[in-house]
């Protein structure tokens, strides 16, 4: 078939290497002249990094090089999205600096067209866009004034050039890890560093009482086991049993660790609640340099705070408090979007208060031909987005045994009901699986027949979680479709032989 995919970030290059292999003709389509999505040279910001240790962060057949830091930069991890494109020859199915305004039903297929105006006409598309592809900026009032005196308001994304904040009275709106990233560069070289933050994160330390690495505790089963699941088997029902107790101690011993390693108390920076509330908010790294920035008094955070108004060369907070500023950069989230298609498309994709109801996280129900990836942001995207790119190679060569439509249907609304309630609805519209990564890759692989062994699975409740011990899934689904084992579902070069093509 021939697959449009929008996107040239890590859900879009790995759909493409796994369609590419799998016999499909394939392009990829991304507005930025390089490929990365978040890690793209156009919206790096200085002190950007991984969330999860390298080999984490890493496709199961391509390992991160070994000579690069644990928690490697933006740049870094860019330039092994692009080797990644040239090992697998995907760098050939690219449409760099190409922007895709519309994507329409067409007779069984797609029409996308372009900014230019081209049309392309597609069997199916693939909508990898990102969840963290339209930066969230406040309309502060004001900010006409501030601007006009010389001021500047940006996205984190569009902070590209820390010699931007050079002198500058700089002030960081928000608290999540890229807030934190990003002030520590400015602090560096500003007059001043604020830090704006409307509600405080638990944070997890890099290195456990500067000694165990926080993927021994949270990037395994059992880690992920210390948060309830939809459903509980095995030992998480002992877990959320008898053990509860137990349970709860271990993970709000590690809240006390963080509050005595970073001194969160001497500063008034003690999150609300315990620590296994961090499910219910974000699950934060934190940036090396960040609380050292606080101790030494160049970084200041004003908690439970917004800026309630912008005026010439400075802000006012919503207690009152006014704090000069020249530069505000605003790391306030991210809106998940998908403008390119029609809104008769659109409504088919959310359910009643404005999630994506997806199966899987990958498959829209009642719209035929088109699939998601990326939109289960997780501690492991690479290794999630590659098996999600599996689905989708298996869904196109009919070798899936779904359930039915309304069996689906009401299993999507349950997945939502419940990661309300686990995350206090915090999940960004549906689209962010967090604590619950590897639960996602074993329903996907479960719907697939394909799992790895018994005994790797064993070492991950202790170990942190290899992608590389997935490595062998891919050329098995391979090796399935190309056999043709397609159940009841017929040929499906036949069934791409009917669809429309170019």
């Amino acid at each position: 078939m021939r697959v449009a995919i929008i996107g040239a970030g890590v859900a879009g290059l790995t759909t493409a290497k796994v369609l590419l292999q799998a016999g499909h003709e394939v392009e990829v389509f991304d507005r930025t002249p390089d490929v990365g999505g978040v890690w793209s040279r156009t919206r790096r910001y200085p002190g950007l990094t991984t969330q999860s240790p390298k080999a984490q962060y890493s496709f199961s057949d391509f390992p991160m090089p070994a000579d690069l830091p644990e928690w490697p930069t933006g740049a870094q991890v860019q330039a092994y999205l692009e080797a990644y494109t040239w090992h697998f020859g995907v760098d050939a199915c690219l449409r760099l600096e190409t922007t895709v305004t519309s994507v329409v039903p067409a007779g069984g297929g797609w029409e996308l067209t372009t900014h230019t105006g081209t049309t392309y006409r597609y069997d199916r598309v693939v909508v990898a866009n990102g969840v963290f592809c339209e930066p969230v900026v406040p309309d502060f009032p004001g900010r006409d004034e501030f601007e006009a005196a010389g001021g500047k308001v940006l996205a984190g994304t569009e902070f590209l050039d820390v010699e931007e904040a050079r002198d500058k009275h700089a002030l960081v709106v928000g608290y999540g890890k890229s807030a934190c990233d990003v002030t520590v560069p400015i602090s560096g070289v500003a007059a001043s560093t604020d830090v704006i933050a409307r509600q405080l994160l638990w944070k997890v330390p890099r290195k456990i009482a500067g000694v165990v690495n926080f993927k021994m505790l949270l990037l395994t089963r059992m880690g992920e086991a210390l948060f309830r699941y939809r459903f509980l088997r095995g030992v998480e029902k002992f877990l959320h049993g008898p053990a509860n107790g137990l349970r709860r101690s271990l993970l709000n011993s590690l809240g006390t660790v963080s509050v005595r390693q970073f001194g969160l108390a001497k500063h008034d920076l003690v999150p609300s609640g315990q620590m296994e509330d961090i499910v219910k908010g974000a699950i934060g790294l934190a940036t090396e340099g960040f609380f050292e920035g606080v101790e030494s008094g160049e970084i200041r955070v004003h908690r439970d705070r917004t800026i309630a108004r912008l005026k010439a060369g400075g802000a006012e907070l919503s207690d009152g408090t006014v704090l000069p500023a020249d530069l505000v950069v605003c790391a306030t989230g991210f809106t998940q979007g998908v403008p390119f298609l029609p809104e008769a498309v659109q409504e088919r994709l959310f359910d009643e208060r404005g999630n994506f109801a997806l199966y899987r996280q990958i498959q829209p129900l009642g719209v035929p031909g088109l699939y998601f990836n990326g939109y289960n942001s997780s501690f492991f995207s690479p290794l999630n987005a590659e098996m999600a790119a599996l689905w989708i190679a298996a869904d196109l060569a009919g070798a899936l045994s779904l359930p039915d439509p309304e069996t689906r249907r009401a299993d999507v609304a349950a997945q939502l009901a419940f990661m309300d309630e686990a995350t206090n609805t915090h999940h960004c519209r549906g689209t962010k699986i967090i604590p619950f990564s590897l639960k996602n890759a074993d329903e996907v692989l479960a719907d697939l027949g394909l799992q790895i062994s018994k005994l790797t699975r064993a070492s991950h409740w202790f170990n942190p979680v290899a992608p590389s011990a997935y490595r062998r899934v891919t050329p098995q689904l391979l090796a399935r479709i190309s056999r043709n084992e397609v159940g009841d579902h017929g040929n499906p070069r036949e069934e791409a032989s009917r669809l429309p093509q170019r």
